[in-house]
This record gives structure tokens, sequence and C-alpha cells, in this order.
């Protein structure tokens, strides 16, 4: 997975946090990758966010940390990330690249239905970092937190998708893991996130996340399109997929509890997530992927 040169990256739509955390609270809708841990690890699981005082004991672990008034974070992303040559060379400018693929699918798309598309920054963080949706820590994945609006990624989950979770990795994989963060927010901004969600393999909760999973299939369909990606392989949609499967809560839950329980599924089954990036990819049609219907 390649992209074009001589693109041109933009920078100024990710916000390098690391190293600093910020204030809020509310509910995180999470990973695609994803998904594969929303917000703390198992509240992948449960559906669950810290409460008060869990929030509480770790801002002030934070504080005492980084410090209420601690150094700026400095970001060289600016400077360091100009080109697709850049994103081809380093992984923090591959981030940008993507995310600004993804958005410039999405302005279109919207502008083409007439509507207009709010753009959403991703954050960079490390360490522990408080947001709009509670406290994210090194165990978090990837989430958007309808609350403040940002996509939340610690790039060290990359790493963990691999060697935790058991994908091959590959440039799209991380492709896939910010498509899908992005689903989310076009999500919000639809009103598709307002209805109040449901675990088990036939709720809400499962049909936004495998909405996302689509939406990031569309989103692939187009990469191209978007002038900042070289046309997509068949290895590199196989690394897609097989980051979908790794991610999917009956691995997760036989691979961690030893046994698959359909009743506390939040984000759905592997088959399920590489179903619906498919179904994406292959239609590239936003319209296609409705899930309210049969998963």
């Amino acid at each position: 997975m390649t992209f074009n040169p001589n693109a041109r990256l933009d920078p100024s739509e990710v916000d390098d946090q690391r190293g600093r955390g910020i204030g809020g609270r509310g509910v995180a809708i999470g990973g695609g990758g994803l998904g594969a841990i929303i917000v703390i690890v198992y509240a992948l699981l449960t559906g669950s966010v810290p409460s008060t005082s869990e929030a509480g004991a770790l801002d002030q672990l934070i504080n005492q940390t980084v410090g209420e008034n601690g150094p700026a974070p400095s970001s060289a992303l600016a400077t360091e990330c100009q080109t697709g040559a850049d994103a081809n060379q380093k992984e923090d400018c591959r981030i940008v690249g993507y995310v600004n693929s993804v958005q410039a699918y999405w302005k279109d798309a919207f502008s083409r239905s007439g509507q207009t598309y709010e753009p959403a920054k991703t954050r960079f963080f490390s360490g522990s970092l408080n947001t709009g949706c509670g406290t994210a820590t090194t165990e978090v994945g990837p989430f958007y937190c309808p609350e403040d609006g940002y996509v939340y990624i610690d790039l060290g989950f990359f790493d963990e998708l691999r060697t935790r979770f058991g994908a091959q990795g590959g440039s799209l994989a991380e492709g896939y893991v910010i498509a899908h963060e992005y689903g989310h927010h076009v999500q919000d901004l639809t009103g598709a996130l307002r209805s109040q969600g449901t675990q088990g393999a036939t709720g809400t909760q499962v049909r936004i996340e495998l909405q996302a999973d689509c939406y990031a299939g569309v989103w692939a369909a187009h990469a191209v399109d978007t002038k900042f990606l070289e046309p997509l392989t068949k290895a590199n949609i196989a690394d897609a997929l097989d980051a979908a499967s790794a991610v999917g809560d009956d691995r997760i839950q036989s691979e961690t509890q030893g046994q698959v329980n359909p009743e506390t599924w939040t984000h759905g089954s592997s088959a399920q997530r590489q179903h619906w990036f498919s179904a994406g990819y292959s239609s590239g049609n936003p319209a296609d992927c409705d899930t309210s219907g049969a998963i």
C-alpha cells in the first residue's frame, strides 16, 4: 500500500497530544479496530466506561505524571508530513495521509448528496489522556468520541494489533482502523449514534459497528479517487480483512475467556466484520451499508 508521492498532506487534521492529557467525559464509540477495544480494553465486551471515581483516580495519576501545567506537546507533523512521499516513509505521516484521504472522500460524498461534511480531527496520544468520553490509557485502542468529536489513537495499537490480536498487519490494516473510526463520525453527523445501544449479536451496538466497517470498505473503494493513494491490490484488501477478523468479538472472547458469549457482543463476529467491509468495498455506495435489517 503506497501513497501518491506527489499528494499534499494536511497535518492540521491531526492533533498530536502525545505526552499531555485533556479534560472531559462521555461515552466512546468504539474502535473498529478498532473497536477491538472500546475505551478501556474490556469496555469492548461490557459496554461500560470508567466510573466517576475511577476516572478521578486516573486523572490524579495523570496529573502526578504529566502535571496539570505540563509541557505542551511537541509535534513535528507540520514539518515532517507534507507529501505522500513522507507518508510512504513514516508511520505518523502515513496516518495523517489516511485521515486526509478518508475525510476527502466523505466531504465529496456529502457534497454529492447536497449535504455538508463537518471535518473531525484525529488526536494522537501516548501514556494517559483525558477525553470527552473518559480517561484513555495505553491499553486503549482507537475510538471515536461523539462528546468532543475527535478520533483518538495511540499509534502503539498497531503493534498490539499484530502481537496481541494476531493480525498480519500491513498499511491498509491501519487505513481500515482510521476509516472505521471516521465511519462513526459520519454516523454522528447523520444521527445514527443517537439511539441507545444494546449489546448482543443482533443488538444496535453491533449494527453500528458493522456499519462503520462497511463505511470503511466504501472509502477503500474510492481511496484512489481521493488522490492520496496509489491503486489498492488484492494483498492490501486481504490485510484489511485480516485486521477485521482479528478484532471480531468471537475471536477475542475465545482467546481471552476460552468461550464465546454472543449475548455480550458489541462489535460483531470476525465473519460479520469481514462481510460488511467487503460489502462496502464491493458496492462503493454508503447507501448499501444499512445494517438495521439482517446482519
